[in-house]
């Protein structure tokens, strides 16, 4: 049996990581600011789990999917800024800290690309709002010394799951004859099945040599055109209206959220998985989506 922490843990992936190493006879801590988990503010029981923890994953941060308000702007870095943080005062603290610490960080913090791929060795990073927070983000990770502890920022892509994340309301656009190209269709899909996530979790828990920034996404991204057809096969729904611009705008507006989390051609590789031996039991959107289905 393990010991794990799992900092904001109650979000869908938070949720489905808790359940999965429950179900393998685990312990797991939750970090959160919910009342039947440990809080946030309680900053020596924070440091009293790690103590003799054997792993610590990161996924606290208020969601994106929301209007880029000054003060959203201002919580969307601050959960993660303030909380990163706070987690590695705490493992300092520690006289025997978790071997291992996995802090979530984002595909997000490559520039828009929609011709090639970014890998870790040679991504170009973007620029904007969200490449801001992410790139502070791992600056705030990756600054502590931590001699004991091995330090893991997985760039996570779109991921998608039956509980939550970005399959449902994708399917339900579908469902309502809105299934065609969105924009001009030519931006690309990073995604990742949860399972494959928690996958490349373990990976890293027994690969002792991998370290730094990592691309979490499966190796066949595909643009927004073809997953459109891809959800519309699925779920048989012959055609589907396409959403230009301009329409995709005023309804960002109207449900509270931005363009950019469609717009934005997310083009990520999985270099150092695959140059490691992982294999992703999801490699297809195509065997992604039957499973989830």
């Amino acid at each position: 049996m393990k010991k794990i922490i799992i900092a904001g843990g109650t979000g869908f992936i938070g949720e489905y990581l808790k359940n999965e190493y429950t179900k393998e006879g685990h312990k797991v801590i939750i970090i959160s600011r919910q009342n039947n988990h440990l809080n946030w503010t309680d900053s020596k029981g924070i440091q009293l789990a790690l103590e003799n923890s054997d792993l610590l994953i990161n996924l606290a941060g208020k969601s994106v999917d929301c209007r880029y308000t000054a003060k959203n702007k201002a919580e969307i870095f601050r959960s993660r800024i303030s909380t990163t943080q706070l987690l590695g005062e705490a493992v300092k603290q520690c006289f025997n800290p978790p071997p291992l610490w996995i802090n979530s960080s984002t595909a997000t913090i490559y520039r828009h690309e929609e011709a090639h791929a970014n890998t870790e060795s040679e991504g170009i990073i973007g620029h904007g709002f969200s490449v801001d927070v992410a790139q502070q983000w791992e600056q705030t990770f990756f600054k502590f010394e931590l001699p004991q502890t091995r330090q893991v920022a997985l760039r996570i892509a779109i991921v998608l799951g039956n509980t939550g994340g970005a399959l449902k309301p994708l399917k339900n656009l579908v469902k309502y004859g809105l299934g065609g190209p969105q924009g001009n269709g030519k931006q690309m899909f990073s995604w990742l099945h949860i399972e494959d996530l928690k996958n490349i979790i373990d990976f890293v828990v027994n690969n002792a040599t991998l370290n730094g920034a990592i691309n979490c996404a499966s190796p066949n991204a595909i643009n927004n055109k073809e997953l459109m057809h891809s959800l519309r096969q699925c779920i048989g729904v012959p055609i589907g209206l396409p959403a230009p611009k301009g329409l995709l705008k005023m309804g960002a507006m109207l449900i509270k959220t931005e363009t950019e989390l469609i717009l934005k051609s997310r083009w990520v590789y999985p270099e150092i998985l695959l140059q490691n031996g992982f294999n992703f039991k999801y490699p297809t959107l195509v065997s992604a989506l039957n499973d989830l289905n």
